[in-house]
C-alpha cells in the first residue's frame, strides 16, 4: 500500500525540502500550498527524481478550502494511507502592539493554528483506522517566548504548541506520533548557511524525516533545531 505524506506549506525552503526527503523515502506526497505554478514546479522536480506527488491548492486559512484538499489527497492516492502530516505555513508579520490590525491578528491565527487544527482533524481518522501515524508542526522561537512587536506571530505559535501537546496526550496511546519542532534561527538556502548562522532546510528535513520513523518506544515529542551561531 501507498504511504502518503501530507505537506502543509510545501513552498519554496523548508516547505519544498521536507516533500523531496519524504518522496525519497518512498512516500506518495501531497503539496498543499496557495500558489498552483510553484507547486507544480515542486511536483515536476519529485517526478524527475522519480518519486510520487500530487500538488493540491489550499488556503490554509479557509475551512472549505482545507477540506476540499483532503478529498483531493485520497482521490490522487487511492487506496493509500496517510502515515505523516506535516504542517508548516508560512506567515510572518510584526509591528508595534498599538498600530496592529486585528484583522492582521485574525489572519495569523487562522494560518498559523487555526487550519492545523482542522487539517489534522480532517486526516486523523484515517490514521487511526491504519493505528498508526505522525503529525508534525513546525514551531519557532516566538512558541516559546513572547517578544516585542512579534504578536502576529507568537500567539498562533503559542497556540500550536498547546495543540500538539493536547493531541499528543489524546491520542500517542492510540499509536499516532505528534511532535512539535521548533525551529530556532532563520532558515537559508539549501547547501548555504552563510558561516553556520543559518538553518539548511535539507538538514531540517532530514531531522523531520528521521522523528517520524522513531520506534514508539523512544518518541520525540518536541525538539529545536538551531543553527550553531544560534545562542540559547
Amino acid at each position: 500500500m501507498q504511504r502518503v505524506a501530507v505537506i502543509a506549506g510545501a513552498g519554496p525552503g523548508l516547505g519544498a525540502s521536507v516533500a523531496k526527503r519524504f518522496a525519497r523515502d518512498g512516500f506518495g506526497v501531497a503539496l498543499l500550498a496557495r500558489n498552483k505554478d510553484k507547486l507544480d514546479q515542486l511536483r515536476g522536480e519529485i517526478e524527475a527524481a522519480r518519486g510520487k506527488a500530487a500538488s493540491i491548492v489550499c488556503d490554509l486559512s479557509s475551512e472549505a478550502s482545507i477540506q476540499g484538499a483532503v478529498g483531493e489527497v485520497f482521490a490522487a492516492f487511492p487506496g493509500a494511507a496517510v502515515e505523516v502530516v506535516v504542517y508548516n505555513p508560512r506567515f510572518f508579520a510584526r509591528g508595534p502592539f498599538l498600530e496592529t490590525p486585528v484583522a492582521k491578528v485574525d489572519e495569523a491565527w487562522r494560518v498559523l493554528a487555526l487550519g492545523g487544527f482542522v487539517l489534522v482533524q480532517q486526516l486523523l481518522p484515517s490514521m487511526l483506522k491504519a493505528g498508526r501515524g505522525t503529525v508534525i508542526f513546525t514551531g519557532a522561537t516566538a512558541a516559546m517566548r513572547g517578544g516585542a512587536q512579534f504578536y502576529p506571530l507568537s500567539m498562533p505559535k503559542f497556540a500550536v504548541r498547546s495543540l500538539a501537546q493536547s493531541l499528543a496526550r489524546e491520542f500517542g496511546p492510540r499509536g499516532i506520533h505528534v511532535v512539535h519542532a521548533v525551529i530556532d534561527g532563520m532558515i537559508g538556502q539549501a547547501g548555504d548557511t552563510q558561516g553556520d548562522s543559518r538553518l539548511d532546510p535539507d538538514a531540517i528535513a532530514d531531522t523531520l524525516a528521521q522523528v517520524a520513523s522513531q520506534p514508539r518506544s523512544a518518541w520525540t515529542h518536541e525538539l529545536d533545531l538551531r543553527p550553531l551561531s544560534e545562542s540559547f
